[in-house]
C-alpha cells in the first residue's frame, strides 16, 4: 500500500476514528456502531475501506464479523513522517544560514 493510499484511506475523520476504537480489541460491527451516530450500513463501509487499505482484518464467527486494528500496517506513514522529519531540519538550518547572511 502507498503512503498516498494510507493517507486517502485515514483523511475520513469516521475511518480514523473506527481504526482507533479497534486497535485496544476486537469489536464486532454492531459494538462498532454503538459508538457513532452512523448506520451500521455506513460503519460497514468505512471497515471496507479500512480492510482494502490492510489497516483492519476481518474475522468471521458464525454469522458475525469482528474486526481489529491491524497498526503494523501504519508502517509506511510512519516510515514517509521519519524520512522528512530528518529532511526538514537540515532544510531549516540551511535557511537561517542564508538569511543570517543576508542580514546587514
Amino acid at each position: 500500500m502507498l503512503e498516498a493510499d494510507l493517507f486517502r484511506t485515514l483523511s475520513d475523520p469516521t475511518r480514523r476514528a473506527v481504526f482507533e476504537r479497534l486497535v485496544p480489541r476486537e469489536m464486532s460491527v454492531s459494538e462498532l456502531k454503538s459508538g457513532f451516530a452512523i448506520s451500521q450500513p455506513a460503519i460497514s463501509q468505512h471497515l471496507a475501506a479500512l480492510r482494502g487499505a490492510g489497516l483492519v482484518c476481518e474475522r468471521r464467527e458464525g454469522r458475525f464479523a469482528y474486526y481489529r486494528a491491524e497498526p503494523q500496517a501504519l508502517a509506511p506513514l510512519v516510515d514517509w513522517v521519519d524520512r522528512y522529519r530528518l529532511f526538514w531540519p537540515e532544510r531549516i538550518e540551511k535557511l537561517k544560514r542564508v538569511l543570517e547572511d543576508m542580514e546587514p
